[in-house]
């Protein structure tokens, strides 16, 4: 592939790494990075520019990273004839507005777990009176991105999310504008994605397992993610029960890049929680480690329409995300005391093999931590097994020295557990 300008537009420096990446295969690389806190992620990586739109005619892609509004964004340029990858407002909404996304899953015949939205904390704590079983409190709008205050309910009265809620009413209402409760249901937390072309899905497809929460077991505050594993597969029962239905839909929005849709299932059915209709962070910097071809050539292709199979590794992938204070939760002051500018040193220095940046900028050649959630890297790994796929991350991770780093020991752990039942139910058969 000839070389290509690359235009990244970021609101908070998510896809820093996809981008430096296609750099080193040998394109011309611009990155415009939105929120002022987060601009010096990728300093000395990547060339910035202030305003983005200045280089729209020097791009021959533009590329955007996230949703609230980048779809519009996407859309108002993919209009003009500009080769895009990125959203539409659709799709920005299926993500951004909880319940919109749950309509759709049922409109287009995808069973989904009973839920109500609500905008006075008044009124869902007294639809738990009234309605006593354990829910999932889940903020929508803005307030979903403080991962924080996802709360999943254990007593079957429901009297935990009440106190929670009233919790909530005294200290997040300037916060959480409309929250939704969704009827818990137990079962192995699994998510399909796919990349879209505009016309329709590529394959192999995803299949990927998040782990969301701060400590090994499943302990404390829900995260953005502290790790995923992974593998890639022809489509399977998941996804033409999900995903796959939305085919249609996606080609008429002309969406470009991938779509990611998190589900609890169980013998009885497949129950979707939430899309993720764009990039998923840290999912593009693991799927890198399965996927053989160039990634400048992934996403030129897919914002071309071309109709081709991504090349990818037999077996599985890994990833775990190295990170400091104030991660999970957004604390300037915190960040500034404890871990701005943290140097992150490799014991063998030119080892960098499977290390992926995150929040991280280059000072006089030293990778050092930059924006303010403390997300410094991901360290990926693969195997024809999921316990070499760990075994070749952790031992990367081994090289790395960060001054007051934290990480998950147990991510892939329970891949036997859940692969046992997953194959039982008949999920991961082709059909």
């Amino acid at each position: 592939m000839e070389p290509k300008k690359f235009l990244f537009v970021s609101l908070v420096g998510l896809a820093i790494d996809l981008a430096w990446q296609i750099k080193k295969e040998g394109h011309d690389v611009k990155v415009h990075i939105e929120s002022s806190g987060d601009r010096d992620i990728g300093d000395g990586f990547i060339p910035k520019v202030e305003n983005w739109k200045e280089h729209v005619e020097w791009a021959d892609i533009v590329v955007f990273d996230d949703v609230m509004g980048q779809g519009t964004l996407a859309k108002r340029l993919r209009a003009q004839g500009k080769i895009v990858f990125g959203g539409s407002p659709y799709t920005d909404r299926l993500e951004d507005d909880r319940s919109f996304g749950q309509d759709e899953l049922k409109r287009l015949g995808v069973s989904i777990l009973s839920y109500q939205m609500f905008t006075d904390f008044d009124e869902g704590i007294q639809f738990v009176r009234d309605n006593p079983a354990p829910y999932v409190i889940k903020p929508s709008g803005k307030a979903q991105n403080h991962k924080q205050l996802l709360f999943v309910g254990m007593e079957e009265d429901g009297s935990d999310v009440i106190r929670m809620l009233e919790t909530y009413k005294r200290v997040w209402a300037n916060k959480i504008k409309v929250f939704q409760l969704q009827k818990k249901v137990s079962g192995v937390e699994v998510a399909v994605g796919a990349f879209f072309n505009g016309k329709r899905f590529i394959t192999p497809i995803n299949v990927n397992f998040e782990h969301k929460k701060l400590f090994p077991g499943d302990v404390g505050p829900s995260t953005s993610e502290m790790g995923t594993s992974m593998f890639w597969s022809s489509p399977n029962k998941l996804f033409n029960a999900t995903l796959k239905k939305f085919e249609e839909t996606l080609a008429g929005e002309g969406y470009v890049g991938y779509i990611d849709l998190n589900c609890i299932v169980n013998n009885n059915g497949i129950y979707p929680l939430e899309f993720t209709a764009r990039i998923g962070y840290p999912c593009i910097q693991i799927q890198q480690e399965g996927i053989t071809m160039p990634m400048g050539e992934l996403v030129w292709n897919l914002a071309n329409g071309v109709d081709f199979e991504i090349k990818t590794k037999k077996g599985f992938q890994l990833g775990v995300q190295l990170v400091v204070a104030p991660y999970p939760y957004d604390d300037k002051r915190v960040f500034e005391e404890n871990s701005k500018d943290t140097v992150i040193v490799f014991k063998k220095r030119f080892n960098q093999e499977g290390v992926h940046l995150g929040d991280i900028k280059l000072v006089n050649e030293e990778w050092m931590v930059a924006g303010y959630t403390g997300i410094c890297v991901i360290v990926v790994g693969s195997g024809q097994t999921m316990s070499q796929a760990k075994q070749q991350s952790y031992s990367r991770v081994q090289n790395i020295l960060i001054p007051n780093m934290y990480y998950r020991t147990d991510i892939g752990d329970r891949w036997v557990e859940d692969s046992d039942k997953l194959h039982n139910w008949g999920y991961l058969r082709e059909s």
